[in-house]
């Protein structure tokens, strides 16, 4: 194999670096443009205020690959996944709520409270989940198979799915139809009870423009439990000094390999020779010559945006202009005085089991969250959004002066574009922070009144900040038509665009949104087969 190439690589993201990274190490010369002054992409760690750590944009790791993780070795530089146990906390007015976590007997007496039912189906429910999530998981990291294109080496990651489709084949049925289908009725069938049922039904809708009834989010579903903390399935863990610190060390093993990271060297555009990528431009006129471009921007921010139109055939254009970047997401960081206080479960000052893991809040049923998404729909904001709140301070103390705490609240459904007569964003964007955070004192009375500091980031703001188109952080829609080897189009599985010498390495390829440093890695891989 050839070695030595010069390789640029377009954005300092999370799995740009893990691409860098990867290449590096087998020889290569890669040089990372990043737009910011920060590296990481939308996994960053932000001092947003004196003290305050801030995990900016991404807010939990649960989807790490642990072959990432091991390859690049980086337990050994100091990553450290605080596991979050219980996992899962969601409060109501007139009670102590649901909380979840990894003791099944301690489970089973939190849903048993709603239903008795319910807590005895729970474990099944888990179980099911997991064996289809274990079948699922080998085409994490590798390139899908294409149909059209089928390769040797496609051969073992099919056998070895078939395999598990056989062992599970008496689930085939149940497993296909919720991967098909909505998770609301598939919920409905498991489970009687709220909270139980929508605090499950986050995971099916977060971060996608889809409600609980929307065929596909079954999928989604299954996308947020195939990852595991530590060898831990299921577990999701907070990274000690915010997320960035997984984007900083990622980057200290790209650059110890060899690799050139640039940080404030945005990028103008792709430079093509003969219908072949041969570096780049950046704003300030400075050319940069490469061998081949890898791109870690979303799909039509890198072929529209960067490569330009008339380097593409109008068939692949028309199909970029139709990629669905659609957004619910609204995110909002805090910092807190003291930790929220929930009305018959929180005792004292000290962080408690509620304030581990994910709270949810706001939207506390199916209909809540249906009601949610149809607000967003019509231009609108909901009056009970869907919001995920976590308090990391209250496991890593490294993020926030003592005595003090970091938050960050993930707001469904905030649509890019607000109707007309809202007044747009400039004048909502307050005011609907002000009513997510209203929610937060119905079950945590006083909480409104901890809030230090406050950042509010809605979608066009996610866009402007982060590179992400429509403010989607799974750089395009993860619909049934956008998974797997139709991801972010047929033919595209594989990293490869359109134009010679030029990849994608970002969330809009397979396997799609997350911190999981997948889509980097494999890319690379492909990268260094055709290299």
């Amino acid at each position: 194999m050839a070695v030595g190439r010069r390789i640029a690589i377009i954005g300092a993201g999370h799995n740009a670096l893990v691409a860098a990274a990867y290449l590096a190490r087998a020889g290569h010369r890669p040089v990372v443009l990043e737009r910011r002054h920060v590296l990481g992409g939308a996994s960053v760690t932000e001092e947003l205020w004196p003290g305050f750590f801030v995990s900016r944009a991404a807010y939990v790791a649960g989807l790490l690959r642990p072959a990432v993780i091991r390859e690049l070795g980086l337990a050994d530089r100091g990553l450290r996944l605080l596991r979050r146990d219980p996992s899962s906390f969601t409060p109501v007015p007139d009670g102590p709520g649901l909380l979840l976590g990894a003791a099944p007997q301690d489970t089973h007496r939190e849903i048993a409270r709603f239903s008795r039912a319910d807590a005895e189906r729970y474990p099944e429910y888990e179980r099911f989940l997991d064996r289809v999530a274990r079948a699922l998981e080998p085409f994490l990291d590798a390139p899908p198979p294409d149909p059209a294109r089928l390769r040797f080496r496609d051969l073992a990651p099919m056998a070895q799915l078939a395999r598990r489709a056989f062992a599970m084949r008496g689930d085939l049925a149940r497993a296909t139809s919720l991967l098909l289908g909505p998770a609301r009725p598939a919920l409905e069938a498991w489970f009687e009870s709220e909270p139980l049922r929508s605090t499950l039904a986050t995971d099916a809708v977060i971060g996608a423009w889809a409600s609980p009834s929307s065929p596909g989010t079954g999928y989604v579903l299954f996308h947020h439990v195939m990852g595991e903390t530590n060898g831990e399935r299921g577990v999701w863990a907070y990274v000690e000094g915010g997320m960035g610190r997984f984007s900083e060390l990622v980057a200290a093993v790209a650059r110890d390999a060899g690799a050139e990271i640039r940080p404030e060297s945005p990028v103008a555009s792709i430079d093509v020779h003969n219908g072949t990528a041969r570096g780049v431009t950046l704003v300030d006129g400075t050319s940069l010559e490469a061998d081949i471009v890898v791109s870690g921007a979303d799909p039509h921010r890198t072929l529209i945006g960067l490569l330009g139109r008339e380097h593409l055939p109008d068939p692949i254009a028309r199909e970029l202009d139709a990629l669905d970047f659609r957004s619910p997401s609204l995110k909002i960081n805090l910092a807190l005085d003291r930790l929220p206080r929930f009305r018959d479960r929180t005792r004292g000052d000290a962080p408690g089991p509620e304030h581990s893991g994910t709270i949810h809040v706001g939207a506390s049923t199916l209909d809540e969250l249906d009601a949610a998404f149809g607000a967003a729909e019509r231009g609108g904001l909901p009056d009970r959004p869907l919001i995920e709140l976590t308090l990391p301070s209250a496991l890593d103390a490294t993020i926030a002066p003592q005595g003090r705490h970091v938050a960050s609240m993930f707001v469904q459904y905030a649509p890019f574009t607000l109707a007309v007569g809202s007044g747009g964003w400039e004048i909502e964007r307050d005011r609907f922070a002000d009513r997510v955070c209203a929610l937060v004192d119905e079950v945590a009375p006083g909480f409104s009144d901890s809030v230090l500091h406050r950042e509010v980031l809605a979608p066009p703001d996610l866009e402007r900040v982060f590179g992400l188109t429509g403010g989607n952080i799974f750089h395009g829609a993860m619909s049934l038509d956008r998974l797997l080897f139709m991801r972010p189009m047929p033919g595209w599985a594989r990293y490869r665009t359109s134009v010679a010498g030029l990849y994608l390495c970002g969330a809009g390829t397979h396997p799609g949104g997350g911190v999981m440093g997948a889509c980097g890695r494999n890319a690379a891989r492909e990268i260094l087969l055709d290299l």
